[in-house]
């Protein structure tokens, strides 16, 4: 795959052999971000865990103190005083049969986030096979699958992500912007990082951060040395 010429500025800016600390590697990205948009940045962590295993899953969710800096489409699936609550909450869409056909029938997808009371799992479960695969299925792990609502909702327009692993173990998350700057986003990693390592599975053996990049939307990776995840 031929890079463009931006890209390949960029490049120079990194030694591939070299790890770094997690302040060096962010400083990085931010110089290599080219683009004239602003870029998100986004933790490539891979894990030595086997996620066909039930008992090496990590998947669950953190607020990042500084949110993505992006605004979040909020989908609340309730009924009664629960969508009341959601829409007071600030969620951008709230219903029941009424969104699942619109998102059976029409294809609709203008969301990021879906929210549910577990009331309401036996409704949704047939978009399971058209949520899944997107990642956007409710889930209790993540918090999405609650009666709190509006809590949930607030977190998530505060700036929550989801973390989980693909199937190459890997897991991608975004951790703010370009123009964060080195704090901000620093504080938002090392957030992210300290929670994946506390949902360490105890079935997990050996080594359990094989891997760490950050980069920008359009940038290069840069190599985090584990040891100074913190640094």
């Amino acid at each position: 795959m031929k890079r463009g010429k931006k890209y390949q500025e960029s490049v120079k800016l990194i030694d591939k052999e070299n790890y770094y600390s997690s302040q060096e590697a962010l400083d990085l990205v931010q110089k290599m971000a080219r683009a004239n948009f602003d870029e998100t940045v986004e933790a490539h962590i891979k894990l030595g865990v086997d996620s066909r295993h039930a008992d090496q899953q990590v998947r669950g969710a953190v607020v990042l103190p500084h949110g993505t800096g992006k605004s979040i489409r909020v989908l609340v699936f309730a009924r009664g005083d629960k969508a009341v609550e959601a829409e007071k909450a600030g969620a951008d869409y709230v219903g029941a049969e009424d969104f699942v056909a619109k998102i059976q029938n029409d294809n609709w997808f203008e969301f990021d986030v879906v929210v549910a009371t577990p009331d309401m799992m036996s409704v949704i479960g047939r978009l399971g096979r058209v949520l899944g695969p997107k990642g956007l299925m409710p889930n209790p792990k993540a918090g999405t699958v609650t009666m709190d609502v509006a809590k949930a909702v607030n977190d998530i327009k505060a700036g929550k992500i989801e973390y989980r692993l693909d199937k190459t173990n890997i897991m991608h998350c975004p951790i703010g912007k370009v123009s964060f700057g080195t704090e901000k986003l620093l504080e938002n990693f090392r957030t992210l990082l300290g929670t994946v390592i506390k949902a360490k599975p105890a079935a997990a053996k050996g080594q359990y951060l094989k891997s760490v990049v950050v980069s920008s939307t359009m940038g290069p990776g840069v190599k985090v040395h584990s040891q100074k995840i913190m640094d």
